[in-house]
């Protein structure tokens, strides 16, 4: 006898930490933890851990592509997520097959774009490709402070500034954008700002005074994606995210010589 599973199905499009704390291991944690079955498609390899990155592979995009034949080939797919992407061929050909789908499963994009420190990370012709062919096709956007300010070409310092820099963003083509406040001053860490055309919501929780945050970005991406599979609205899925992930930095793992990774499996502490 066959049995139908009763989990949903995330798919996550990212890269490997080899230290374990971002990426596609920081995805499948979350996922597991929402009680959503994760599905992957590897876009690169990279050498980390908690100090730093020492390398990165990237894959051919024709591997990416055949990572989401495969998943899609056979799975029911309920809700999507990127993560880091790293370069133009691979953006633009995720970008492709996902407009090639039958519409209604949700993407939330992760641009990992900048990091929390300011630094860029994927070159100006991978950026200009997300934003022309990636970003149209989200339906949750969720870009930290540096990358709303490259985005828009604003500076961010202020609650209105964030919500000046998610309408903007808003018309590039997404239908919601959840600006994040982690990389604002000290009074906006812990609030994010939600704009989806229509809704302007003002997201807040605890500040968490810990130096152990590797993976929060790709973490709340995750959970939104695996909240949205379990069929909540997309701006509950976000608060249930976010609740998520202020959890996980309550138990923030002190791992390694630098900054660890956030607590994916505090429920199993309780």
């Amino acid at each position: 006898m066959t049995l139908v599973s009763p989990w949903p199905v995330a798919l996550t499009i990212a890269g490997s930490d080899s230290g374990g704390g971002a990426g596609i291991q920081a995805d499948l944690k979350t996922f597991a933890f929402q009680r959503v079955h994760g599905a992957t498609a590897l876009t690169c390899v990279t050498a980390q851990n908690t100090v730093g990155v020492s390398r990165v592979d990237a894959l051919p995009p024709e591997a990416v592509v055949a990572q989401l034949e495969a998943v899609f080939g056979d799975l029911t797919v309920a809700a999507v997520k990127t993560g880091m992407l790293l370069n133009q061929p691979i953006i633009g050909a995720v970008a492709e097959f996902w407009g090639q789908l039958p519409q209604g499963i949700p993407l939330v994009v992760d641009p990992v774009m900048v990091s929390r420190a300011g630094a860029q990370l994927i070159d100006d012709a991978a950026i200009a490709t997300l934003t022309e062919a990636l970003l149209p096709q989200a339906d949750i956007l969720t870009p930290n402070r540096y990358e709303a300010q490259l985005l828009t070409g604003l500076t961010l310092e202020t609650l209105a500034d964030m919500e000046a820099a998610a309408r903007k963003i808003h018309q590039l083509g997404p239908k919601a954008v959840l600006v994040k406040g982690g990389a604002m001053a000290a009074d906006l860490k812990g609030t994010d700002l939600w704009f989806d055309g229509h809704e302007v919501a003002v997201l807040t929780a605890e500040t968490i005074d810990t130096p152990h945050t590797h993976g929060t970005g790709c973490t709340l991406s995750a959970a939104i994606a695996a909240n949205l599979a379990l069929g909540q609205a997309p701006l509950a899925a976000v608060q249930t995210a976010k609740a998520y992930v202020t959890q996980a930095l309550q138990h923030a793992l002190n791992l390694g010589r630098g900054q660890g990774p956030v607590g994916h499996f505090f429920p199993l502490l309780a």
